[in-house]
């Protein structure tokens, strides 16, 4: 009889969805049934300023689509303890940022994809928006 898979939560905002999220996904993939703790629009108004840039139904539905992704529940900006034992979560998996108050031997930190982040995909769209904007006039 096999046993059954490890149920591995990450979790992310995923408001611009890019490579880095697609590695941490397919690393977390390899441990076992991946769980994405999504953090809630709300959340992401209060905790970072602003208004996702899609909603989060939509980021959801994106992530369900990723062949590395098993579920997708809401969360809020910080899991703690009883958010992993509610969802029967075997370990956290995350980058070197994490701030999630989750015991070491819950947590699996991974290092980041060096020069990609949601914030720099924002800063060049604008960049990219403005060089545009300039040309036109």
């Amino acid at each position: 009889m096999t046993q059954p898979s490890k149920r591995i939560m990450v979790d992310m905002s995923a408001t611009l969805i890019h490579h880095g999220h697609v590695r941490l996904l397919k690393a977390a993939k390899q441990l076992g049934h991946v769980v994405v703790a999504l953090t809630t629009d709300e959340e992401i108004r209060a905790k970072k300023g602003y208004e996702p840039e899609l909603d989060y139904a939509a980021r959801a539905e994106v992530l369900l689509a990723m062949r590395d992704v098993d579920e997708v529940v809401p969360s809020p900006w910080l899991l703690d303890e009883a958010f992993i034992q509610q969802h029967k979560i075997d370990l956290l998996v995350h980058g070197h940022d994490n701030s999630n108050p989750i015991a070491a031997e819950k947590l699996h930190i991974l290092p980041r994809t060096e020069g990609i982040s949601s914030t720099l995909l924002r800063a060049r769209v604008l960049k990219a928006v403005s060089q545009k904007m300039e040309a036109n006039t």
